[in-house]
């Protein structure tokens, strides 16, 4: 039988096992435990630098998307002919006016009659056709007086209407100078973009500020920019379009840059130019 002290000698060693297995297994715990927090600030470091990079190139994404605009206003307002042709996706919000003539060799390169003798840009038939539509789902009568005009039907229009201040008596510049406040000179004319459409009321025929009392032109001011339309030039913006306000004038522009133009309550050339 074993003795008491060796039975004590092998209890004391079974606690000296213990005791080192014990402090092998706490000094396992605490360096993983020491590992975990290491590697969960190393996460925590990594997620913080992950979300600064989101931020950083979302920063750069808005930026260049603010570059990509700005040159396409430039180029709209640079080379409308060129813009108008192209494919560019850009190509409605192409500026003619005074300031920025078309080429007069320009011509659409495929028109649509939507109205007897009443031809627009193909590209934008389906959003004026559905327009006029809807309107008259409305119960409002409106019809295209006027739409797509080339170079030389814009000259027509404008020495007609300059020889009709003529014979009211005004000098030949001060008929130049009243015509071009209403009729666009020829070569500055949207009408030849093919994207521009006089819309008037069967209710109310005149060309005056009247036109714009009229049931149908108030439910164009309302809705035409959800067609992609906007009234081209709106009371008091004369300063900025160099045209005196025309109810009945609707200009084609996309539906992005109409909801724009509408909610800022701008024109065309403050969208492009920021005037």
């Amino acid at each position: 039988m074993m003795k008491q002290d060796d039975r004590d000698r092998q209890v004391g060693r079974y606690k000296m096992l213990l005791c080192v297995a014990a402090g092998a297994a706490a000094g396992v715990l605490i360096t993983f435990i020491a590992a975990r927090g290491v590697v969960t600030e190393h996460e925590e470091r990594l997620t913080a630098q992950n979300t600064e990079l989101s931020q950083e190139n979302e920063t750069l994404s808005q930026e260049n998307e603010e570059l990509r605009t700005q040159k396409n206003k430039l180029e709209a307002a640079e080379d409308s002919a060129g813009l108008l042709s192209s494919d560019s996706e850009n190509w409605a919000i192409a500026l003619v006016n005074e300031g920025h003539p078309l080429d007069t060799s320009y011509v659409p390169a495929e028109l649509t009659e939507i109205e007897t003798e009443r031809s627009v840009d193909a590209r934008i038939a389906e959003d004026l056709e559905q327009m006029l539509s809807d309107a008259a789902d409305e119960g409002l009568s409106m019809y295209v007086a006027s739409a797509y005009r080339s170079y030389e039907r814009q000259r027509e229009v404008f020495n007609t209407t300059m020889q009709d201040w003529l014979t009211q008596g005004y000098s030949p510049i001060d008929a130049y100078d009243e015509t071009r406040k209403s009729v666009a000179v020829p070569g500055t004319s949207e009408h030849a973009t093919g994207l521009a459409v006089d819309i008037i009321s069967s209710q109310y025929k005149e060309l005056d500020d009247k036109q714009g009392d009229t049931a149908e032109q108030k439910w164009l001011m309302e809705h035409c920019w959800e067609y992609g339309f906007i009234l081209r030039y709106p009371p008091d913006k004369s300063d900025v379009t160099k045209i005196v306000y025309e109810p009945w004038h609707y200009r084609y522009v996309g539906k992005e840059a109409a909801k724009e133009i509408t909610e800022q309550e701008i024109t065309l050339e403050e969208y492009i130019l920021g005037q």
